[in-house]
């Protein structure tokens, strides 16, 4: 049962890491899944500090996501209509897949502040922040997952004995 539990973890753990770019894959979130999943092997000593200091990363950066590129509309100069514009361009964005969750926030930041009559070259300068901040937050997911994968690395070799 170890063994499966050992390969299940290790697959929620690189699925987290593909999560980092997927739009309907939660990464953080799943790469946790398989840092406990380890951890409920017989071989791995239950560690609730690590487990716990590792999923609040998890919903931070989760939560953080979501805000970014509405922080990165206001950083850029967005007005308030900018900043929903964005947060509504990403919820419409993740019905639209990878595409729509790419330029979701974009266009959602372009259209909030042209509604407001915003002069076109400030409308896409706040528009540019909502991107940048979409890239922002694919660049964090993507390290958390990435230490979540090394983390898990390092907790099985130091018990690959164990398991073997």
């Amino acid at each position: 049962m170890d063994i499966f539990l050992l390969l299940v973890g290790f697959l929620l753990v690189v699925v987290g890491v593909a999560g980092s770019f997927l739009p309907v894959i939660p990464g953080p979130l799943c790469g946790w899944l398989g840092l406990l999943v380890i951890h409920l092997t017989s071989v791995l000593p239950m560690d609730w500090t690590f487990l716990g200091i590792t999923l609040a990363v998890a919903v931070l950066i989760f939560v953080l996501d979501y805000f970014i590129p509405i922080w990165g509309t206001k950083r850029f100069g967005g007005t308030k209509a900018g900043a929903y514009g964005a947060g509504i361009g990403m919820l419409v964005g993740i019905f639209m897949g990878p595409v729509g969750i790419i330029f979701g926030p974009f266009i959602g930041a372009l259209a909030g502040e042209l509604s407001q009559k915003t002069p076109m070259k400030q409308a896409y300068k706040a528009a540019l922040g909502s991107f940048i901040g979409f890239l922002t937050g694919t660049f964090l997911k993507f390290l958390v997952c990435t230490a979540f994968l090394v983390l898990y690395v390092l907790r099985f070799w130091a018990y690959k004995g164990d398991f073997l």
